[in-house]
């Protein structure tokens, strides 16, 4: 079999679709710890079955299989997901990548774990850690009068000091705390005394029940301008000069589990008096607090978080609040001494992943009536009103958690990722109707009693550094780095810090202060990170691994970009690595309603290519003109659409791009001259691309039949 050959695009595609929709049912095994832009396991499991499997895709796809003796490498691993996919089948898998804490989360997803013995850690954890502070994410239901119910979420306002009057000043940008999406009705809160208003209708919200001051949805802050209610002083933000933002409580959504059967909707408070000192007592004691694990690095310069400093944020401690603060350190103690290494660096990555969601960038869904995490999208954006979630988590009497971004949500996420490892499975759709299918046999992990052990060897360090024997890998799959500003690094560093403070900067991986690396291929402006420094370090990995690459073996990999330009640095570094590409096959990877996608015409649909040294072009997929093209890009969109997706004219771009990026290198592969400085190299297929034709018009034409056609369903 081979991929060329075999894929079948409409099959994964439709798979693709539904995993990521709920990609942590599909591949529970992501949630050992965030990583960004992760594609569907699917589509990988689809090319490995693909190119060593036998029979269909349709058939192999829900059966057990065992690739014994077969090598796999990705040289960008970053969340693991080819490597996984790799070790399940039972290829022995290499992986490499310049950012230490991929290599730290792809060994957790992959090396074993006891889950009995874990969750008996946990729950150990969780009861000292509700000895020790669970008071402090207590509150009183001023409703049905019950003392000592679980706080879900605190939420803050940033306030400042107004320049005139000198009075406090809240940076409300809205007044909205919840729609009636998910509750009995809209809540707004008063801008005059701060009680909280059930509301109808947010079109006439009418006058507070409290004070009877007169209610909005729109705030007073807004682009960084805010006229002081008191005075009338127009107040700047933010005061960078000052330090870190200032922030006050003002709404509590509560859980009581006490009143929940009668009780219609969420709990929603003020904070009362007693709430209040609960924060002057977490703040006093994070201050009376001798930090052994809180780290104190400072946040360095680059292009996210400059948008820290812009803030006033120096240091990565000043992200968290003192009640956060407290009961991470209290965390990593209770972890720092868990005797069994392999437990406690389970619990040292819950650590690290608990932390997108105990610092104050978080935010507050109004509609869906939760907490977004800190990597909600791609970066640092700072909000001016934060959500704190109660770091222990809240647990119903029937077992299920309540909210987010608490201990026990990321203890029960970890411990059916793992669970998952010992027992794989595929969700198989049956008209409307999902059953899960356990593949008997399969496992993921480097050992198992009576089965035969896997080599799992990863490494951080840079692919351009990797040195494997020739004709010693049978594939390489791999998501290389998008070229854009999503930068790995930077976003990391927040959790790398702590990771590195608790397990030790004597672990091999650990040993720099910073996750970061000249060595990403991401652009940056902080760093002068171009195209052409992207094109020679994908040039430089390629030409690493086709030598690498056994006679015939595969170099596939999926990629997707708004721009042509880093088309042109994927060409160059294919042709460099003297490989041909055989193939260029569209596929879902991400979720268009993504917070860092919805909206912004992307694509969420990648370009798989694939490449080979020597091997016959799929079927079908030749091309001459733009006509020609345009008859080969119908039959795609066909198939997409048979998969269930409506392509948008961001999917027929990039599936255009990468069409014309592999017509591209089979007209210069026999001509192509690797000495060329990478800046003419760049330039020459870029013309070579143009002289295909003006491919404007093709995706536009086409967009609009797409368009048509979805009006008329």
């Amino acid at each position: 079999m081979s991929i060329e050959r075999d894929f079948d695009v409409a099959l994964i595609a439709s798979l693709a679709l539904q995993e990521k929709q709920i990609q942590q049912n599909y591949r529970p095994i992501i949630a050992v710890h965030k990583w960004f832009a992760r594609r569907p396991g699917t589509l990988f499991w689809g090319l490995l079955l693909s190119e060593f499997g036998e029979g269909s895709l349709a058939k192999s796809y829900y059966e057990a299989n065992d690739f014994a003796g077969r090598v796999v490498a990705d040289p960008f691993m970053g969340g693991g997901t080819p490597l996984v996919e790799a070790n399940r089948v039972g290829c022995d898998v290499l992986g490499f990548d310049v950012n230490p804490m991929a290599a730290w989360i792809v060994r957790e997803e992959i090396e074993h774990l006891d889950v009995v013995a874990y969750r008996a850690v946990a729950g150990q954890l969780l009861a000292a850690l509700e000895n020790d502070i669970g008071r402090l994410y207590r509150t009183d239901c001023p409703r049905y009068g019950d003392e000592d119910v679980p706080v879900k979420y605190f939420l803050w306002v940033k306030v400042i000091d107004c320049a005139g009057c000198g009075k406090s000043l809240d940076l409300f940008p809205g007044y909205l705390v919840a729609t009636d999406a998910r509750h009995t009705s809209n809540v707004l809160v008063c801008p005059m005394c701060g009680d909280l208003n059930e509301v109808a209708d947010l079109k006439t919200p009418g006058s507070c029940a409290g004070c009877r001051g007169k209610l909005a949805t729109e705030g007073l802050a807004k682009r960084g301008r805010c006229p002081c209610p008191h005075c009338g002083e127009i107040n700047r933000y933010p005061r960078p000069e000052l330090g870190p933002p200032r922030h006050r409580l003002f709404a509590i959504e509560y859980f009581n589990p006490r009143q929940r059967e009668r009780h219609k909707g969420r709990f929603f408070k003020k904070p009362d008096a007693k709430d209040l000192e609960r924060v002057e007592q977490a703040s006093k004691g994070w201050g009376e607090t001798s930090a052994e694990f809180v780290p104190d690095q400072e946040i360095l310069p680059g292009d996210e978080t400059d948008r820290l400093h812009r803030w006033g944020y120096r240091f990565y401690r000043e992200l968290m609040s003192g009640r956060q603060l407290l009961g991470l350190e209290l965390s990593c103690r209770l972890i720092a001494a868990t005797p069994d290494k392999r437990l406690r660096n389970a619990l040292a990555t819950n650590l690290s992943d608990l932390l997108r969601y105990q610092n104050m960038l978080c935010r507050y869904d109004t509609t869906s009536l939760k907490s977004l995490d800190i990597f909600s999208v791609h970066g640092f954006p700072v909000g001016l009103v934060q959500c704190e979630s109660n770091l222990l988590g809240i647990v119903n009497g029937k077992g299920v958690n309540i909210g987010s971004g608490g201990w026990t949500n990321i203890v029960e996420k970890y411990a059916r990722a793992k669970s998952y490892c010992d027992a794989p499975f595929e969700v198989r759709t049956q008209g409307r109707r999902k059953t899960t299918t356990p593949i008997k046999g399969e496992w993921i992990g480097e050992r198992r009693p009576g089965a035969r052990p896997r080599s799992v060897a990863l490494r951080c360090l840079s692919s351009t550094m990797v040195e494997l024997a020739p004709g010693s890998v049978d594939a390489v799959f791999t998501d290389p780095p998008y070229f854009g500003n999503v930068q790995y690094g930077e976003l990391m560093d927040f959790c790398y810090v702590w990771l590195r403070q608790l397990v030790g900067a004597g672990v091999e991986d650990f040993r720099r202060p910073s996750s970061r690396s000249l060595d990403e291929l991401t652009g940056n402006a902080t760093e002068s990170r171009g195209i052409e420094h992207f094109t020679e370090g994908l040039s430089s990995v390629y030409r690493a691994m086709a030598r690498a690459l056994k006679p015939g073996a595969p170099l596939a990999f999926t990629f997707h970009h708004n721009r042509i330009e880093p088309y042109h640095a994927v060409g160059v570094a294919i042709l460099d690595a003297g490989l041909a590409c055989l193939a260029t096959l569209p596929c879902p990877a991400e979720m268009g309603g993504s917070i860092h996608i919805h909206g912004t015409g992307s694509s969420i649909v990648d370009t798989i290519f694939v490449c080979r040294k020597r091997g016959a072009a799929r079927p079908g997929q030749a091309f001459d003109s733009l006509d020609e093209l345009a008859t080969l890009m119908d039959g795609e969109l066909d198939l997409l659409r048979a998969a269930g997706m409506t392509p948008t004219a961001g999917d027929i771009r990039c599936m255009v791009y990468g069409h014309l990026a592999r017509r591209a290198i089979e007209k210069r592969k026999a001509s192509w001259n690797p000495a060329l400085a990478t800046t003419a190299r760049l330039e020459l297929f870029a013309q070579t691309t143009l002289e295909l034709g003006d491919c404007q018009g093709l995706i536009e034409s086409l967009a609009k039949v797409e368009e048509t056609a979805g009006l008329a369903l």
